[in-house]
């Protein structure tokens, strides 16, 4: 999107305060759900449906690869150990470790669950969707977040992650399945 193209969607988003000036990079909560809603909902109004699930996508996807850089110390999942685990354990341990790294550095609300669908990654509270509506599930950032850790976790494979229920769909929680096999 460029400078430009981000500068407009804060500007639509009503949030011009953040035009040049955006929050510090650090692990305080300056950024809040209101607001984030805010930015996905412009998304979606400027380029559609479908242009704002892509950018969304993409977004999640970015939005690991610099956390990965900012958490990797924090974490410790890096060790040799977890490398020479079955895929499955690992992509466990890993979205084990997300959602409890989330649930203590941000107000979201994540929990882990499991099905015959795969693993459930299910938000209980939610700054994707945060007070929209909408008639299909719209939470695609944290989906590419989650495709991209998984990506990582997995040293390189691609999974099904497909969010089945949303709050802004009138749902409970914001669902999202993983399929336990690689795509590829």
């Amino acid at each position: 999107m460029g400078r430009h193209g981000v500068n407009a969607v804060l500007n639509l988003a009503h949030l011009e305060h953040f035009v040049n000036s955006y929050p510090p990079n650090n692990l305080r909560l300056g950024f809040t759900f209101t607001e984030f809603s805010a930015v996905q909902q412009t998304l979606d109004d400027m380029f559609g449906v479908r242009g704002g699930r892509g950018l969304a996508l993409r977004a999640g996807r970015e939005t690991w690869k610099y956390a990965l850089k900012e958490f990797l110390p924090v974490l410790g999942i890096t060790d040799l150990a977890l490398r020479t685990l079955p895929l499955g354990i690992k992509i466990k341990i890993g979205l084990d470790v997300f959602a409890e790294t989330l649930n203590k550095f941000t107000d979201q609300q994540v929990r882990l669950g499991e099905d015959e669908r795969g693993f459930l990654w299910i938000i209980e509270r939610c700054p994707v969707c945060w007070q929209r509506h909408s008639e299909t599930p719209t939470c695609h950032l944290a989906v590419g977040l989650l495709e991209q850790s998984l990506h990582w976790v997995s040293r390189g494979r691609r999974f099904r992650v497909e969010e089945v229920s949303c709050i802004a769909a009138g749902d409970d929680t914001c669902t999202i399945v993983i399929s336990k096999k690689p795509l590829d």
